[in-house]
């Protein structure tokens, strides 16, 4: 399970309430609520705070990811560290110890969705126990002694020659309950950087912060918001998605297969919503054809062949004159990673193989094949407006 946890106080000396002051037509701890809330990689959020205006406000977003955690007044001073609000929360709660915690900091509005699925996949592809973000600054540093840091002040670098410095621009932290338990620190063990854009270095600190990031927002990322895209082709595995992988036989050699009908519910409202649907199961028996009618998909392609399931989804989609962008597909074993890798929407079973559930862009669901995991898959796109 992923943790996402934003402390935020009443107090600020600073900007009076900053945590609920107006930024950009919203109260600033809105802005990393939503982006964790359309995170899918994210399970539960949790802003902890002392203060009750604080509470009503997020409480009134009706977010259904968060939760309001009540922060102990002694860590909830000037002089507590962040660290120590972590800790009272994790030893207060039944966390397993390989859950991931996000520290997510309200004061670095300018965090975007995107960021947090991306860590994610840096954290896992660098196989790091923790995780911050930097962004690149190209500034040249000298210390009290007049002496440079970063460069040969002889030999000075053109900018687009100099790769500069990572400098932590605060917006979050990712590391295992495990090891914040263990070692009582936000980073620990192989720390791996995620790259955020130059724009997110500013945090809200000054008043002269917060004029010069609402300018930054509107210009990189509300100028930017376009429609979500949303899904035109809903295609499903067989084995082991829509059904639970086994195969079971009669005394005269009949075999059979175990539906669930929930998934069947879910085609029923995506027929509701006139999305186009559709099975590609590199099997070829009556079972599935006979289910494939019960279920009036628009689609079957059994067997195969010779054509991978990309190659088929591809002809769909130009028959349907859409993009794979606008694809949902949901498959559990190797032979459906090539088109789970290609499609704007992809997910699998909770107990989908190894290579499978760590694609980078995969939806990891909480239902093994056959349980009605396809129609948890519908429900989560209807859900995210993305149908």
């Amino acid at each position: 399970m992923n943790i996402a946890f934003i402390p935020v106080r009443c107090g600020s000396k600073s900007i009076p309430f900053k945590n609920i002051k107006n930024f950009c037509g919203k109260p600033l701890v809105y802005w990393n609520l939503k982006a964790l809330e359309n995170c899918v990689n994210i399970d539960e959020i949790y802003l902890a705070t002392d203060c009750d205006e604080i509470k009503d406000i997020a409480n009134s977003f009706n977010f259904s990811k968060v939760k309001v955690y009540n922060r102990d007044k002694e860590n909830s001073q000037d002089t507590s560290s962040t660290e120590s609000v972590m800790l009272e929360f994790i030893n207060k709660k039944s966390f397993e110890d390989s859950d991931l915690f996000f520290l997510v900091q309200a004061t670095s509005p300018l965090t975007q969705t995107k960021d947090f699925d991306e860590a994610i996949a840096k954290m896992k592809d660098e196989n790091a126990d923790s995780l911050l973000t930097c962004v690149r600054t190209k500034r040249f540093f000298w210390n009290e002694k007049a002496s440079p840091i970063n460069y040969d002040f002889n030999n000075r670098p053109r900018r687009q020659d100099f790769d500069g410095l990572f400098m932590e621009n605060g917006a979050f932290y990712i590391n295992s309950i495990f090891n914040i338990k263990k070692d009582k620190n936000r980073l620990s063990g192989k720390i791996a950087i995620y790259e955020m854009e130059e724009f997110t270095a500013v945090e809200l600190d000054e008043e002269d912060d917060w004029i010069i990031a609402e300018k930054l927002m509107n210009k990189y990322i509300l100028s930017k918001k376009i429609a979500p895209r949303k899904v035109k082709l809903f295609l499903s595995d067989v084995d082991g998605t829509l059904t639970d992988a086994g195969m079971y036989y009669g005394e005269n050699g009949e075999e059979f297969k175990k539906f669930n009908t929930h998934d069947g519910k879910g085609f029923e409202l995506l027929r509701k919503a006139e999305i186009k649907t559709g099975i590609i199961t590199s099997e070829d028996t009556k079972i599935v054809e006979n289910r494939a009618k019960k279920l009036k998909v628009d689609f079957l392609y059994q067997g195969l062949e010779h054509k991978g399931k990309l190659e088929i989804a591809k002809e769909i989609c130009d028959k349907l004159d859409i993009t794979l962008d606008e694809v949902a597909y949901i498959g559990d074993d190797i032979n459906c990673k090539e088109l789970l890798s290609n499609v704007g929407f992809a997910a699998c079973p909770f107990n989908a193989v190894t290579e499978v559930k760590n694609l980078d862009n995969i939806i990891k669901l909480s239902k093994n094949g056959g349980e009605g995991v396809v129609r948890e898959f519908i429900e989560k796109l209807f859900y995210k407006g993305y149908i």
